[in-house]
């Protein structure tokens, strides 16, 4: 008898974990085991840089024939160096690969990142999950590159381009000399966040609405759906790198939520136009203009993901296509019923 009690119990403490386990389910943490479509990753860094330079503009054609649509988007657009029938165009490259400063960050690229597999299984796993959710569309080609501190991230069609040197660590020692790059930008300038700000550029890049983004409540909804994209091709991240947020920071919008919200409505700015308005809550920056100094900025980003999540949860059969094409953001906020408390 005491032995059927003891069994009866044990199942019953079994269906109430297994329950709990249930809930908890990460809904974004589908099965990508049989997907075999991977992204490819290309070093175009280690490229260029191993050019001999012996007869330059061969060299650089042959470079170009091999990647024409990056090669044209990292001279015209990266480095501003023109385009390749230009005629100074092999000495404006030639000093750039040989320039004092970019020979130093090339090498504590090539230090940095000498291992690069953890990033790439990263990324490539990523793409799996875009797959996952978007199986028509096709999969951008990534390329590795030394930008001399330009863009983190730049896109185009089917292109994905990194810049390795604006990922060296929070203490790399030349982010401390650069005037054009604030100390609130460098604390997100290390390797464990290329993944996160690669799928939220391919989701700018997929999803552009900035016609339909008129107010401010537009512009938090539509920056929630961008990092519920994130959530949907980084499900095993941590929110804190998803954003780019230090934990303190996360603590703090949790426990300030519903003030946070209050403000926007009490104030009257979640349907405001200005422009100044907006930028205030989306715009990176020491903290949130108007509220205490240990908030992080792109707060209005924050409340907008969890409104986004909020609604996800109610309408779970809503896809990710068709959340990501639903730019009626006035409708998924009165769907979420998102009021927190």
């Amino acid at each position: 008898m005491n032995m059927n009690r003891f069994f009866r119990n044990y199942l019953i403490l079994f269906a109430i974990l297994i329950f709990i386990f249930s809930c908890k389910r990460n809904p974004l943490k589908v099965d990508i085991s049989e997907i075999e479509t991977e992204v490819e990753i290309v070093r175009f860094d280690q490229e260029l840089f191993s050019l001999p330079l012996q007869d330059t503009l061969a060299e650089l054609y042959a470079l170009r024939d091999k990647h024409p649509e990056f090669f044209d988007l990292f001279t015209w657009k990266v480095i501003n160096a023109g385009g390749i029938t230009e005629e100074n165009f092999p000495q404006v490259i030639g000093e750039f690969l040989t320039d004092t400063m970019i020979q130093n960050v090339k090498n504590s690229v090539e230090t940095k990142f000498s291992d690069f597999e953890d990033t790439s299984e990263e990324l490539i796993k990523a793409f799996k999950y875009f797959h996952y959710h978007f199986p028509y569309k096709e999969l951008p080609v990534i390329y590795t590159m030394i930008s001399g501190f330009n863009q983190s991230v730049v896109t185009a069609e089917n292109i994905i381009g990194v810049s390795l040197d604006k990922y060296l660590d929070r203490d790399y020692s030349y982010y401390q000399k650069l005037s054009n790059i604030p100390l609130y930008k460098i604390k997100n300038m290390h390797p464990e966040k290329i993944p996160s700000d690669v799928a939220y550029a391919w989701g700018m890049t997929e999803f552009n609405e900035s016609a339909h983004t008129t107010t401010l409540l537009d512009h938090i909804i539509y920056q929630g759906k961008l990092m519920y994209f994130v959530d949907a091709m980084l499900p095993e991240m941590h929110d804190s790198l998803k954003i780019g947020y230090t934990v303190k920071q996360l603590e703090w919008c949790r426990e300030n939520e519903p003030h946070m919200w209050n403000h926007l409505i009490e104030n009257r700015v979640l349907y405001s136009n200005t422009r100044m308005d907006i930028l205030r809550f989306i715009n990176d920056g020491p903290y949130t203009t108007g509220f205490p100094v240990e908030s992080p900025a792109r707060s209005g980003i924050w409340i907008g993901w969890q409104i986004v999540r909020q609604y996800k949860e109610k309408y779970n059969e809503v896809t990710l296509f068709e959340l990501m094409e639903n730019t009626n953001y006035q409708q998924i906020l009165n769907d979420s019923a998102y009021f927190p408390e």
